[in-house]
């Protein structure tokens, strides 16, 4: 009975889930089918838009065609007026001369020549009115006037054959829709925080105006998954095929890519959606053991000095000055040391393990380092005064400070009257004698037994620590006035690979306190 139970329950489970999916499926398809209407639309009023504008273009070199022929028409009507106009004075002046020469011949009866008292004088006149004459008509301008006219009435040179251009607008359709690209998984890189994505076209489309990338983080592995994912993260407008997102937190397992082609007018479908891993070492502080002195937020950490007030205070000689301010008294590491606060009695949030009290003013991360290669950074405030920054075993009590025990490895930072710069670990110390960094990058190699402090900005190694780990590690931060910064979802930056590999291959280059201390 109870294994039919049993069965009946995973049935009834299968069928509650396939529900739930086609639930799912029935949502996304109203919303495609909204899109599709909505884009139909949109698709309809860009059609209009581009023929609105085509009629505009006709229209506007209508207008600039009609102007042409109407200013061609005004020089040629202009021009032939000219010459009517020269025309006419000329027949104006030919028909003067006419009427003089007629005059002149009409005198033709000999009788009227007797009768001039002196025949000689009227001889020598008529020669001269003759001479005059045919002066005048030698210059007269309608001998020189051309009786061509100076321009053609034909207006053929201005028509426009529109035969070409028919059959292209009668060519026009729909733009074809871009296929999808390839993302090509052997050229995308993972590395220093970036990523590169690379993909290429199936067949040459020389209408391809531009790519849309579009990536999502996730924790899970393989094709994207509909429910309970990050909403994508679009880029567009990239000219090429390839493309590098930089400076990225990498807070999940795995990130999804997919791209997609556009010419001018529309989007092609998206490419086969690709997961690149994106390995990181993440954590937070946990404010839950945290130093009651100490402000935590996530990866923030800031002195409080007013954080243990009101508590018991500890007994023991640590509450006791020889007439010294409290706050000014020196501890092992020559930094000066606030007054000692009182032991919380509430318990840590999950149960692991007191506060840190006394003089360990300090904060663990979240999340231990049981294999691997990992990489964080901290940038500490300018006012800071003291502040280490190291990994710890879980082993740490409560009133340890970083690396005065043999479960603790860190460097310290005293900025009390001159700045010190050491290395620590087993209560003792190896001063650096190199500027201190605004960023210290963190190196734990767990299973190489390595780890190692870097200048964050140059990639200049500060100081290795060589051992043999037996228990998983925990990021481990001291603070006292001022405040830190961690930086974490962080790769191994390329540059410091290469150094460890460097540093690796000479025995014996980096001197360890491990061996001091044996």
């Amino acid at each position: 009975m109870d294994e039919q139970r049993e069965t009946l329950q995973r049935i009834v489970s299968t069928l509650a889930i396939k529900n739930d999916e086609i639930h799912n499926f029935i949502d996304m398809l109203n919303h495609t089918i909204k899109n599709v209407q909505v884009n139909s639309s949109n698709a309809i009023s860009e059609l209009d838009e581009e023929f609105d504008g085509l009629y505009s273009i006709l229209d506007e070199m209508k207008g600039s065609m009609a102007n042409t022929i109407q200013q061609e028409e005004a020089r040629k009507i202009q021009a032939l007026q000219d010459q009517l106009s020269q025309c006419s004075n000329a027949l104006e002046s030919s028909e003067e001369l006419l009427e003089l020469a007629a005059q002149s011949l009409d005198i033709k009866d000999p009788v009227e020549f007797l009768k001039v008292e002196n025949i000689e004088q009227m001889c020598i006149r008529q020669m001269l009115a003759a001479r005059q004459i045919k002066d005048r008509v030698t210059m007269a301008s309608a001998f020189r006037i051309s009786l061509k006219p100076k321009v053609s009435d034909s207006m053929t040179h201005l028509m426009v054959d529109f035969a070409l251009e028919r059959r292209m607008l009668q060519a026009v359709k729909f733009l074809p829709v871009p296929k999808a690209p390839e993302i090509d998984l052997a050229a995308c890189l993972v590395a220093d925080n970036c990523i590169t994505v690379s993909w290429r076209m199936p067949e040459e489309d020389s209408r391809i105006d531009h790519f849309v990338l579009e990536y999502r983080k996730t924790n899970f592995d393989g094709l994207p998954r509909v429910k309970d994912e990050q909403r994508w993260e679009l880029i567009d407008y990239i000219k090429a095929t390839e493309y590098t997102l930089s400076g990225l937190k990498f807070d999940t397992k795995y990130m999804n890519f997919r791209v997609q082609a556009c010419n001018k007018a529309v989007a092609g479908e998206y490419s086969d959606p690709v997961t690149l891993e994106t390995k990181a070492f993440v954590f937070s502080l946990d404010s839950t053991s945290s130093h009651l002195n100490l402000k935590v937020e996530d990866t923030y950490v800031e002195w409080d000095p007013t954080g243990g007030k009101g508590q018991e205070k500890i007994k023991g000689k640590e509450n006791k000055s020889s007439g010294q301010n409290p706050l000014l008294k020196s501890n092992r590491s020559g930094a000066p040391s606030p007054k000692r606060t009182s032991v919380s009695t509430r318990s840590s949030a999950r149960g692991s393990r007191d506060h840190f009290t006394g003089e360990s003013y300090t904060v663990l991360g979240d999340t231990a380092v049981e294999s691997g290669q990992h990489y964080w950074e901290v940038r500490a405030q300018k006012d800071c005064k003291s502040y280490s920054v190291g990994v710890t075993y879980r082993t740490l009590g409560k009133f340890d400070q970083l690396g005065k025990t043999n479960s603790s490895w860190c460097i310290h930072i005293n900025n009390w009257l001159q700045t010190t710069f050491s290395a620590k670990h087993n209560n003792k110390t190896k001063t650096l004698d190199i500027p201190v960094p605004d960023r210290i990058g963190v190196y734990c190699d767990f299973d190489g037994g390595q780890l190692a402090f870097y200048n964050a900005n140059s990639k200049e190694l500060l100081h290795t620590f060589r051992t043999k780990f037996t228990q998983p590690l925990l990021p481990g931060f001291m603070i006292w006035c001022g405040g830190l910064t961690v930086s974490t979802g962080l790769q191994v930056p390329s540059a410091v690979k290469t150094l460890q590999k460097s540093e690796n291959g000479l025995s014996g280059s980096t001197s360890s306190l491990n061996n001091i201390a044996q």
